[in-house]
């Protein structure tokens, strides 16, 4: 994989994962383990585990998530082609918007910037708008604002129903194979 550019300094990024096909939590942590093994980029922290009602398309089965911040030294650009590989390599397929999936992993934030590329907009355009997002982060990140506004202030208003929190901490990925 090419690096389009190296950063004189590591800047801190918010990443979302989830899935609802196969089993999510492993499929997860073998992504956070895949991210912690690339040059360039190393996890710093993870979420709780969250069970969710699915969002947008919702006749599908629930789906697990969770959120990491990573340290990095490669750009958002890359940082978004490095997820998309992840993705890749373990077997994401895309068939339909908002649809069934085995992994899929946004960037959220990338330090402080503001990114609207083709492909990539930083912070995500819906992060807060979802409660499967702003959630998991709270947990790592709570002093993170979006917009302009605290994490805190867009969960308030986000709607939570039926979200289950299935681990104790963020340390369930480490654990074999993402067993909960």
């Amino acid at each position: 994989m090419s690096r389009s550019e190296a950063l004189s300094k590591p800047s801190m990024a918010a990443l979302g994962l989830g899935g609802n096909i196969g089993d999510p939590p492993v499929s997860m942590a073998r992504a956070l383990r895949m991210l912690d093994e690339t040059d360039g980029i190393a996890v710093s922290a993870v979420s709780r585990l969250y069970r969710t009602p699915p969002w947008g398309k919702t006749d599908q089965d629930w789906f697990f998530n969770c959120c990491a911040m990573v340290e990095t030294k490669i750009a958002a650009r890359d940082l978004l082609e490095t997820c998309l590989d992840i993705e890749r390599r373990l077997k994401r397929r895309r068939r339909e918007r908002w649809g069934p999936r085995i992994i899929d992993i946004d960037v959220l934030t990338f330090a402080d910037r503001m990114i609207d590329e083709e492909g990539l907009v930083v912070p995500h355009p819906h992060m807060h708008e979802r409660a499967f997002v702003l959630l998991p982060l709270m947990d790592i990140a709570a002093t993170i604002q979006v917009r302009g506004r605290p994490l805190s202030d867009w969960a308030k208003q986000a709607d939570g129903a039926g979200i289950e929190i299935v681990s104790e901490d963020g340390a369930w990925w480490k654990q074999s194979g993402g067993a909960r």
